[in-house]
């Protein structure tokens, strides 16, 4: 079962991640992603071991970005892969219960996830946004509306880049399951919230994906 709204984690410093995913738990976020990047492996193992304590204190879900031995170490509840190629090989190290999901831009993309099992797929840019350099093509909602048909699956499809409140009902209308937010829920963690009503994203109504 895959909430509809994910957190991925922001911040200036590795340990300003670790406060807003404590904010974002706080606030009622029911899965939140520790997206660091360029850290050594003994200190994204550190911070993902406090980052465990956090999530499990809220009864939150965690994702480890990019790392499934990591995710694997701190009994994470999944890891999210950047590469699409990565995804059979982390299914073999983790345990049977954790989840994988990766990231897409195509819809060759999303078949090569699909064709390796992933629990879901965070399709992405929905938009251009000023956290990231060499962006690949910006879907929007007419890209999301021709990957979705084109896919017809039941594996949950999470939009991701720069999206809004004010964006979510027109996403869900493409057929999108959910959405993965940064900048907007970092700026105000009060609009978790607002994000949980649009989406309807309980513990109750969440994903549901059979295996």
């Amino acid at each position: 079962m895959i909430p509809k709204l994910q957190y991925i984690s922001q911040g200036a410093t590795p340990e300003e991640h670790l406060e807003n995913i404590q904010k974002a738990c706080s606030a009622g976020a029911e899965l939140v992603e520790l997206h660091l990047q360029k850290v050594s492996e003994k200190k994204h193992l550190k911070l993902a071991e406090e980052a465990r304590e956090i999530t499990s204190h809220f009864q939150t879900r965690l994702l480890i970005y990019n790392d499934y031995k990591i995710a694997k170490t701190v009994k994470a509840d999944g890891v999210h892969l950047a590469q699409t190629n990565l995804a059979t090989k982390a299914r073999i190290h983790i345990y049977t219960w954790q989840i994988i999901g990766g990231t897409a831009n195509t819809l060759h993309d999303c078949e090569t996830l699909l064709n390796d099992q992933v629990d879901y797929i965070r399709l992405a840019p929905f938009r251009t946004t000023e956290s990231k350099k060499n962006m690949p093509t910006v879907l929007g909602l007419n890209g999301y509306t021709a990957i979705v048909e084109a896919l017809k699956t039941d594996t949950p499809i999470i939009g991701a880049g720069g999206i809004t409140t004010e964006d979510v009902t027109r996403i869900l209308a493409t057929g999108i399951s959910g959405v993965a937010v940064s900048t907007e829920i970092t700026g105000n963690f009060d609009s978790v919230k607002l994000f949980n009503k649009l989406l309807n994203a309980s513990s109750v109504d969440e994903q549901r994906h059979t295996f």
